[in-house]
């Protein structure tokens, strides 16, 4: 039976077969898979090899069906390196393979095993031509499957479900569709053509590249309370800081350099993660303690993000806009705070004891600096959005 279009012979079929192993999309299921193993601490090798090739098996499943139906059923691809009956073949051929591998982790681990790892191939078979058209479920579809991933890496080597790997699930799915937004803006134009509802068509690319810049920021700020709360290592935040300059450099340049950028920006954070959760490199490392400095201590941090706030406003030629804004809100806030204190609703415990109209002199500052920080960030990111080249986006030139 000839699996090849373009060739005859056991090579030629080979590498037909393998023309539909996508690195780029292939690597991070089976990482995922490995870090739900690492996030669990001792794992067992066998059993956690058996995981990873479900994961192989699932996701070669979802692009053997994907150009199939994009070649032989929609005719968008102009070209396909195996026949419709070797397409057939291979999809039985790896569906029996994912079947054992989770009937073995059935068998090993027990039913939920069996379960957790179950979603992945439904997914990836499912993912033309039913989930692949509508705007959710093409954005969701691969970040879901990478989040079972990392869920069922875990649940198969310790049995159970803690809020730890709930907590990185929600952080990958959130970044992953930020990325997967801007990875389908790439097909924009074609998809637009045929009707095809992708979050870029439904918002056309500017709202859709904004709303995937609020998603990855989201994803990172979960990694920052997720580290705080105690769920993840002390060094991941490593990995977000890593990632953040990633995302701060692609979230205006062309969809394919973006994508491209956020694509290998996620492995630099997957790997990162990684270190942070097998090595714990920070574990036990107290935070700085800045209370040395006394009664001092809370004018100096107001004096630090003081000095941010005036340098942001500087370079946004702001200072006089936000020096308008903050006389017009200090009476308010004033008033706000010293009701707070008169009622005992806080207290400053290390403050210089220096008072004037009935606050400490640290919340006269205070009132001042946390508007100009506000208001510096603002400006700033209204001034980089209104430099940036027109154009960039495919829509841009039309709004």
């Amino acid at each position: 039976m000839a699996i090849s279009r373009h060739g005859n012979g056991l090579s030629a079929d080979l590498r037909a077969l393998l023309s539909q192993v996508h690195p780029v999309f292939m690597l991070p299921p089976l990482v995922a898979s490995w870090f739900g193993a690492a996030v669990a601490g001792e794992f067992v090798i066998a059993i956690g090899a058996i995981h990873m090739t479900a994961m192989f098996f699932a996701v070669y499943t979802a692009h053997l069906k994907d150009g199939y139906v994009d070649f032989y059923q929609r005719g968008e691809d102009e070209d396909h390196p195996m026949t419709a009956r070797g397409c057939r073949l291979a999809l039985v051929t790896a569906t029996v393979g994912f079947a054992v591998c989770t009937a073995a982790l059935g068998m090993v681990v027990g039913l939920g095993g069996a379960l957790v790892t179950l979603p992945t191939w439904i997914i990836g078979y499912l993912h033309a031509p039913q989930l692949d058209t509508n705007p959710i479920t093409t954005t969701l579809g691969y970040p879901i499957g990478i989040s079972i991933a990392v869920l069922g890496g875990f649940y198969v080597q310790t049995g159970e479900v803690t809020a730890t790997i709930l907590g990185f699930m929600i952080v990958f799915l959130v970044i992953l569709a930020g990325v997967k937004i801007v990875d389908d803006e790439q097909d924009y134009e074609y998809d637009r053509s045929i009707g095809k509802q992708t979050v870029s068509v439904l918002l056309g690319p500017v709202r859709a590249r904004t709303l995937a810049v609020y998603l990855l920021v989201a994803g990172l700020v979960g990694i920052l309370w997720g580290t705080i709360g105690g769920l993840f290592p002390p060094a991941a935040p490593a990995g977000a800081l890593a990632f953040s300059s990633i995302v701060f450099v692609a979230r205006r340049v062309h969809p394919e350099l973006a994508t491209m950028l956020l694509i290998r920006g996620a492995y630099v954070f997957f790997a990162v993660l990684f270190v942070a959760v097998w090595f714990r490199p920070l574990s036990g490392i107290a935070i700085p303690d800045i209370t040395l400095l006394g009664p001092y201590t809370y004018l100096a941090t107001e004096l630090f993000f003081g000095t941010v706030a005036f340098g942001l406003l500087y370079y946004a030629e702001a200072l006089r806009r936000a020096a308008r804004t903050i006389v017009a809100i200090y009476p308010l806030a004033y008033l706000w705070d010293w009701y707070t204190l008169e009622v005992g609703v806080f207290e400053i415990t290390t403050a210089t004891g220096y008072g004037l109209f009935g606050l400490p002199i640290e919340e006269h500052v205070f009132i001042i600096v946390v508007p100009a920080l506000v208001l510096g960030f603002h400006e700033t990111i209204e001034k980089n959005a209104s430099g940036s080249e027109t154009g960039t986006l495919p829509e841009r030139a039309r709004t």
